[in-house]
């Protein structure tokens, strides 16, 4: 059941491989939770029977199974039936080891299994049971991500279906691709698309994604952008072993992973020397192409064109005149390219371009920001020279502590609360006219 049996001097049998790294994280004994270091470890060695297959006592030849009484030499490690050891060492009071004859004192005898003990295996009283202490195997963990690993039993057949599903299965693929969340990627005016990224709509129908109360425009694809700045055509000289062949493409595709037909109406198998796309079927445009001897306007819709021939047109004479194989339609003698060379490459003008718009848009934004911390500055300073108010209402600009007379002129000064005191008039009466 072990690969590097040790024990400790009460009789815990470990394995190497599993007991160094508990105690190089616990420290302690997985079994008691006393105090454990690696150096008091002690080496046991186990024999084996003629087949490799079972330990047995290397004196007495007995196969080790569950009820057998074992104890171990603490001086040599090595394991013995205790049988063997009781009555060869014990009863003769010979105490060296039956192998190789060391002395060693009685003190030295572990017993690593007795039978009639059977407290000392209950696994459910171990220290790191009842505390439900792991050390965790990287190795293991890595198997646990396999489905396979908590099939215990399986038959053939089951075998061959699970064989024929991961071939081709790519579940965990697309699921981990939908359950992580993209980046957002930020946009400016270059790049924000006129629709937005869907998010708002998306968390308002489905519980899976993330709530978003926003709308952000989308981002456009770097390679379309670039397309827009995109105003020249391409040239580039094929060097034959037939000659020269000098070539103006069009710049609308590109290759790598195949890509969808391109068809335009301005764009037609007419003439000599057209360049177009090789394809097996529509949208599988790869990085073949092929140049046309005279018009074929059946290919049109069929094919993409992405270019033609401006000069050299005499190589393409030499080699429309190569004599093919009436069977494969391969030229007998070998037409290769051996290099190229590009003359005009629009795409580096175009991110020359993109590069001059992105630093202008970034200068815009800068201004902008300047702007409007120059004009949150003003209204601060606007705000600090306003006159101060101390109440609402009429009057909220005087302050109250200017409108307050002193008390002693309050107390001999005149009321000027009460009303002014009115003149009485003199009372006059009408008599007779002696008076006129």
């Amino acid at each position: 059941p072990f690969e590097y049996p040790v024990c400790t001097e009460e009789g815990i049998v470990f394995d190497l491989l599993s007991i160094v790294p508990w105690i190089k994280k616990y420290g302690t004994n997985p079994a008691t939770g006393e105090k454990l270091e690696a150096k008091s470890l002690i080496k046991l060695n186990f024999a084996k029977n003629n087949d490799g297959k079972y330990f047995h006592c290397p004196v007495l030849y007995n196969v080790f199974t569950n009820n057998s009484y074992i104890v171990a030499n603490k001086v040599t490690g090595n394991v013995f039936s205790h049988e063997a050891v009781e009555q060869l060492n014990i009863k003769t009071k010979s105490f060296k080891d039956l192998l190789t004859d060391e002395p060693f004192t009685r003190k030295d005898i572990i017993i690593l299994q007795d039978p009639t003990n059977l407290d000392k295996f209950n696994v459910s009283n171990f220290f790191h049971v009842k505390n439900n202490l792991k050390v965790l195997d990287p190795d293991e963990e890595k198997a646990k991500l396999d489905p396979a690993y908590h099939l215990r039993t399986t038959n053939l057949e089951t075998r061959e279906t699970l064989a024929e599903l991961y071939k081709d299965y790519k579940g965990d693929q697309l699921l981990a691709s939908t359950m992580k969340e993209q980046q957002a990627k930020k946009t400016d005016k270059l790049n924000a698309a006129h629709y937005s990224t869907g998010r708002v709509s998306a968390s308002f129908t489905s519980t899976a994604m993330t709530p978003a109360t926003t709308h952000e425009a989308d981002a456009i694809a770097d390679d379309i952008v670039r397309y827009q700045y995109v105003k020249k055509k391409g040239y580039v000289r094929l060097h034959t072993n037939k000659g020269d062949l000098n070539l103006e493409l069009h710049w609308e595709s590109f290759w790598g992973k195949p890509f969808k037909d391109e068809f335009r109406p301005n764009l037609s198998h007419t003439g000599r020397g057209v360049l177009s796309m090789a394809n097996s079927g529509p949208n599988t445009n790869k990085s073949q192409f092929f140049i046309t001897f005279r018009s074929c306007t059946y290919l049109d819709r069929k094919h993409t064109v992405f270019g033609r021939i401006v000069g050299g047109f005499e190589t393409l004479t030499a080699m429309e005149n190569v004599e093919s194989d009436p069977k494969t339609d391969k030229p007998k003698s070998e037409i290769k390219i051996i290099s190229a060379t590009v003359f005009v490459d629009p795409y580096e003008e175009a991110d020359a371009q993109v590069c001059i718009a992105a630093e202008r848009e970034k200068e815009l934004q800068e201004q902008e920001e300047e702007k409007q911390q120059t004009s949150i500055a003003q209204k601060k300073a606007k705000e600090e020279q306003a006159p101060k108010t101390f109440k609402a209402g009429v009057g909220k600009y005087i302050n109250p502590a200017t409108t307050k007379r002193p008390a002693a002129e309050e107390e001999n000064g005149p009321s000027t609360s009460g009303a002014v005191a009115k003149k009485s008039k003199g009372k006059t009466s009408f008599g007779d006219f002696s008076s006129w």
